[in-house]
C-alpha cells in the first residue's frame, strides 16, 4: 500500500493511506508521520480481516472458512 505524504502550511507532515479509509495522521517530521500511518494501518487491517472472516462464517459470501461452526440456527466463531 502506498502512503501519500505532504507538508502542511504550519510545518506538520500529514500521511495518509488512501486504500484504508481513516488512516490519516500528522507528525512533526516526515519520518514520524510515515511511522504513525504504518502503525495505524496494522489494527485497521486486522479489523478488516476479522470482519471478513466473520462475514464468511455467516455465509456472506457463501464460502465458509475453517473455524466456523453451525449448530441449528446459531453460528459461532471458534478461535484456533
Amino acid at each position: 500500500m502506498r502512503i501519500e505524504i505532504e507538508r502542511e502550511e504550519d510545518g506538520r507532515w500529514i500521511a495518509e493511506i488512501p486504500e484504508l479509509p481513516g488512516v490519516m495522521v500528522y507528525g512533526e517530521t516526515r519520518k514520524q508521520a510515515i511511522a504513525k500511518a504504518e502503525a495505524l494501518a496494522l489494527p485497521v487491517l486486522a479489523d478488516r480481516l476479522e470482519t471478513e472472516r466473520i462475514l464468511s462464517c455467516l455465509g456472506m459470501p457463501s464460502k465458509r472458512e475453517p473455524g466456523c461452526l453451525r449448530d441449528n440456527h446459531h453460528w459461532g466463531i471458534v478461535k484456533a
